[in-house]
């Protein structure tokens, strides 16, 4: 496990422009070495699978690794597995009122199945489109494979068996997750917090929640990632460090005046308190160096 240093992290930030670009360098080199290899194996395992827990920044990885595979001239699609989610009418007659949001019997495991092996066999799928808002399909998307593309699947459980089938003879697989711990004095901040600060961000911004939501939340998110994300990680052949050097710096202004507001009333503040005083240890770094394309504006937008 990595670990970083808040003065060096500091030391860094007196050249925002640097700092990131060289955060940019180092996770874009883990993508391209990567696709370097999934293109190679393209023909045998046309199908690449993305997973990694929550704030772990797979949408981004599968955007950066499909672009890194059409530079090398090869078609590259890219799918949420969160399209797959059952209706939540449908799952509440398969498994009652007291749903488990975070298991893999929530998506639609037959279908996605089927669909796994049109794909490998380039046959035309309908891809449904999940609208959160209302927890049902709305439309969706046609897609065919052309012989010598690559599709791209990202989801929390794209490395389960169980929702995977009989794949591995024909599928990559990648797993993404903030692996560096941030370290100040001797006190280490676990990189599950790192992903916490995103969920923080993207849930104020895009989904209206305040933080006490999102730290009430994350318990649930952290259970089932124990019981449905990590026990599967081990069957990845490509594991990608999603932690960006520059992320917390940014992250500071940000957050501190949230955290500190959520410490005044939030009762359980204190099992994450440690995310505030590591935010105030750094200095912070204007989002405005940040380039549009960086794993981060999944949060910060």
């Amino acid at each position: 496990m990595r670990c970083i240093k808040v003065e060096y992290l500091n030391n860094a930030a007196l050249s925002p422009k640097d700092f990131i670009s060289e955060g940019e360098r180092l996770y874009f080199e883990q993508l391209n070495a990567a696709a370097e290899k999934i293109y190679e194996q393209r023909a045998e395992k046309p199908i690449v699978l993305i997973s990694g827990p929550s704030g772990s920044g797979k949408t981004t990885s599968a955007m950066r690794v499909a672009a890194s595979l059409r530079e090398k001239g090869c078609g590259a699609h890219v799918i949420s597995m969160d399209n797959y989610f059952l209706p939540l009418r449908k799952d509440k007659e398969l498994h009652g009122e007291d749903i488990d949001f975070e298991s893999p019997e929530r998506l639609d495991i037959p279908l996605f199945h089927d669909h796994l092996e049109k794909l490998r066999r380039c046959e035309e799928i309908f891809i449904p489109n999940f609208d959160f808002a209302v927890q049902d399909r709305s439309g969706g998307m046609t897609l065919k494979r052309e012989k010598d593309d690559l599709v791209i699947l990202e989801g929390i459980h794209a490395l389960n068996p169980q929702v995977t089938g009989d794949s591995d003879d024909y599928t990559q697989r990648i797993y993404v997750s903030v692996r560096t711990r941030i370290q100040s004095g001797e006190v280490l901040l676990h990189p599950s917090k790192i992903r916490l600060m995103r969920r923080l961000m993207r849930d104020k911004l895009y989904r209206g929640r305040e933080l006490s939501e999102t730290f009430e939340f994350f318990k649930s998110v952290e259970r089932g990632e124990n019981l449905y994300i990590m026990p599967h990680k081990h069957r990845a052949d490509f594991d990608i460090d999603t932690f960006i050097e520059y992320e917390a710096s940014v992250y500071r202004n940000i957050l501190v005046p949230e955290l500190e507001n959520a410490s005044r009333f939030y009762e359980g503040y204190e099992k994450f308190a440690d995310i505030e005083r590591f935010l105030k240890a750094l200095s912070p770094v204007d989002k405005k160096f940040v380039p549009e394309n960086a794993l981060i504006r999944e949060f910060i937008g």
